[in-house]
């Protein structure tokens, strides 16, 4: 029965095809294989494919490996894949270049098979390790959705695209109502559980990859929205107070229903010059203190405020 667990994806890049048919032979087995004969393809199957590790050439025609190297650490989506020059330029100078420009290891050729698929399969440990840490760092141990630090990166970068792009950015922010007092009744164990409750109906309410739902701090919850009109933010706010609502756990301490609820607020801005990712947060603030000032269990957006 074959493993659902996919292949390492390893790139190699090389303007002479022999060159690349050995590396290939040596590491076909073990790993899912692509390859590139100049550095613009390079980029853009890094790109795209996003490989867990870069094995490339120094010498190439147009663009060598080390301007290659140079754009795939400049470049966010792709500066987190490890680079192992393989080149026959064999001088200290040339090996600290390459190092200095962001590859993770040096080759020469002609390469020892052996080595190779050593420092291959080292690297490719090394670097699954990182991207737990990083996954676990940017996650929030007991409920197990995004954390607070994630929210905060995910804010940034959307609203740079933002920028670059003229479309709008809606951010949810809501609070459970009357936790403390279903903490209190109910014990922590059971608040602990309803944290995990409602961040999975609100992360299930959601339609697209792109949105994120992120636990903000304590009971609060944030819900960041890419390329979301006002109308967009509504439709996601109403499902999300409705679906925690479905959930009917008990809330005897609470002044608004017989069950959990939340309140919510919600806005969608424009990114523009002037303006920054802390405006759109305060305006959702505003709305989520106006919902819950006006009675709780509901939403409200920001012209509603």
């Amino acid at each position: 029965m074959e493993s659902d667990i996919p292949y390492p994806k390893i790139l190699i890049v090389d303007d002479v095809p022999s060159n690349i048919e050995v590396l290939h032979q040596a590491l076909s087995g073990d790993y899912e294989v692509l390859f590139a004969t100049n550095g613009p393809d390079a980029l853009t199957i890094a790109g795209v494919e996003k490989p867990d590790l870069i094995l490339l050439d120094v010498m190439m025609p147009e663009m060598d490996g080390y301007q290659v190297c140079r754009r795939i650490k400049d470049d966010e989506a792709t500066r987190q894949i490890p680079v192992i020059f393989v080149t026959a330029m064999n001088e200290e100078a040339d090996e600290a270049r390459g190092l200095r420009v962001g590859a993770i290891d040096y080759l020469t050729k002609p390469v020892s098979v052996p080595i190779l698929q050593a420092r291959v399969r080292n690297h490719l440990e090394l670097k699954r390790r990182g991207d737990l840490l990083e996954r676990l760092a940017l996650m929030d141990g007991l409920t197990g959705i995004p954390n607070r630090r994630r929210f905060d990166e995910t804010m940034e970068r959307e609203w740079r695209r933002g920028l670059r792009t003229g479309n709008p950015l809606g951010l949810l922010l809501m609070d459970i109502d009357y936790f403390k007092q279903f903490n209190d009744h109910y014990g922590h164990s059971a608040g602990d559980h309803c944290l995990k409750e409602v961040a999975l109906a609100l992360t299930m309410a959601l339609t697209r990859p792109a949105d994120l739902v992120a636990r903000y701090g304590g009971e609060e919850f944030a819900c960041i929205l890419p390329e979301t009109d006002r109308e967009g933010v509504e439709t996601t706010a109403r499902n999300m107070v409705q679906a925690v609502a479905r959930l009917e756990v008990s809330h005897e301490r609470s002044g608004v229903a017989p069950h959990l609820t939340i309140s919510l607020g919600g806005v969608s801005m424009l990114p523009r010059r002037g303006r920054s990712p802390a405006d759109l947060i305060q305006a959702a603030d505003d709305c989520l203190y106006s919902a819950k000032k006006t009675g709780r269990n509901r939403y409200v957006l920001e012209e509603d405020a």
